[in-house]
């Protein structure tokens, strides 16, 4: 009985994390319908004179996609004598010919080649670097895979009228949305948090952060705060936390957009997913208790806590999943009072609150409700479900950002394959199959069978959710091996 009370308990408190985390979403939800000012331009005065700005593009190894970043920066409308531009190059493949050949396109231009044989730091360190060297008043970032808008300063340097502003973010769009339901899935969850997550936070003035590129720093903001630091694997998020932490206030700008591309591959998503799960994690444990130990606003501080361990929530959802088994199986011997799994049902509301936040996100600008509707019908469920089927290997990344465990920045890779660049050709595919691409597949397995048992017992209450995890971890299991079919 000791066991099934343990079994219990884990399933509540999984249940529970998942309900407070949903309430949170459910309140950015509240905070952006009311946000109407945010839903179009708001126009800034025209500065009386513009200011010198850095322009900062930090590439490793990017063979694919460095020419049109180029390209796409050199067609910026602003001033050339107030611009800078520099490329950070920490590359030790054909990427460095690549961007020196191509820089000599435009003479007219003031571009800085920075190329670095020691990675210390990785993306942090190739930033403080050319911090150092720059002599912008104001700094914009923008990663490899990105095609900035030609007016993209003319409308961000605007919005630092006052001087307290430190940041202004711009929402990410997709270059390559429809190319796949991988794709299709990645944009559905990242509108999410351009949309809801970001606006809902910012017009309450709590804690957002910059996403590492498609944004402006002002350079002073970036040095008061202690500047770029590389102990964790999101020094976006950590430089956006010291910032705001010392009186800094960003801003966000949905109507700015910055186009870039999705990883294509599930391989490439997983290596993302595991940069930004475990980081999101390590700047928990590096800013959560100085947040609370701060004279901030009680509300301020509930989100900057849901924000900072929202990537806890993969720890949860494996928890909740494979206690469940137990749960539902001493259900059926009677252990467990049939009433306790109706009182369970109260936390099924948190994953209303938290489809109803997607949706939203998901019909947002919209032009044909019925057309939109149909494809809702099928992707939430899908994307719920490969969240699900995520969650083994995420969890493993968050669980190593909460206990301190380093690891190197691993870059995600590019791809460009609106140029015609195949997949199967591409060299920075990684094709080794690590364990947990493994045990996602005897997950798979597990709750197909309990699904089977389900139907075969006549018990439905778990049916949905055993259905979505077998689902999920298919789809997840199937697509790397699919990733890694294209070396053979």
């Amino acid at each position: 009985m000791i066991f099934l009370y343990i079994l219990i308990g884990i399933y509540a408190l999984g249940m529970l994390f998942i309900f407070l985390y949903s309430l949170a979403q459910g309140h950015l939800l509240l905070s952006f319908l009311r946000s109407k000012k945010y839903m179009g331009d708001v126009s800034r005065p025209v500065p009386e004179s513009w200011p010198k700005v850095t322009i900062q593009l930090p590439v490793y190894n990017e063979i694919y996609v460095v020419e049109r970043l180029i390209e796409a920066v050199a067609k910026m409308n602003y001033p050339s004598k107030l611009l800078e531009i520099q490329v950070l190059d920490d590359s030790t493949d054909q990427t460095a010919e690549l961007i020196q050949k191509k820089i000599l396109e435009f003479p007219e231009l003031d571009f800085k080649y920075i190329h670095r044989t020691d990675r210390t730091g990785f993306k942090a360190g190739a930033l403080k670097e050319g911090l150092a060297k720059a002599s912008g008043e104001f700094i914009a970032i923008f990663d490899a895979d990105f095609v900035p808008d030609p007016d993209f300063l003319l409308k961000t340097i605007p919005y630092f009228s006052s001087n307290k502003v430190g940041m202004v973010q711009t929402r990410w769009t997709h270059l390559n949305k429809n190319y796949s339901l991988l794709t299709r899935l990645q944009a559905f969850a990242l509108d999410a948090h351009f949309l809801i997550e970001q606006i809902g936070r910012n017009s309450q003035h709590a804690f957002i952060n910059f996403n590492g590129t498609g944004g402006v720093w002002r350079k002073s903001c970036i040095i008061d705060a202690g500047d770029w630091q590389d102990d964790t694997l999101t020094e976006d998020l950590d430089l956006s936390y010291r910032a705001q932490r010392k009186g800094w206030e960003f801003v966000y700008r949905p109507e700015i957009e910055s186009p870039a591309e999705l990883p294509p591959i599930m391989s490439a998503v997983k290596s993302q997913q595991f940069r930004w799960t475990k980081g999101g994690a390590e700047c928990a444990s590096k800013h959560a208790k100085a947040v609370l130990s701060q004279d901030f606003p009680v509300g301020i501080k509930i989100h900057a806590m849901a924000h900072l361990f929202n990537s806890s929530i993969f720890i949860a959802i494996l928890l909740v999943s494979l206690s469940s088994i137990g749960v539902w199986w001493a259900g059926m011997q009677g252990m467990i009072s049939p009433n306790l799994f109706r009182l369970a049902g109260i936390f099924m509301i948190g994953f209303v609150i938290i489809a109803g936040v997607y949706l939203v996100a998901y019909f947002y600008e919209k032009r044909s409700f019925l057309r939109s509707l149909v494809q809702a019908i099928y992707m939430l469920p899908l994307f719920l479900s490969v969240s699900m089927g995520l969650a083994l290997h995420n969890a493993q990344a968050v669980w190593e950002g909460l206990t301190g465990k380093k690891s190197p920045f691993i870059r995600t890779p590019k791809f460009n394959l609106e140029s015609g660049s195949g997949l199967a050709t591409n060299r920075y595919i990684k094709f080794k199959i690590p364990a947990t691409t493994w045990m996602e597949g005897v997950l798979m397995l597990v709750f197909a069978g309990m699904v089977g048992l389900h139907i075969y017992w006549g018990t439905f209450e778990m049916l949905p959710f055993h259905l979505m995890l077998s689902v999920g971890y298919g789809l997840v299991f199937f697509s790397s091996f699919k990733a890694y079919g294209l070396g053979k």
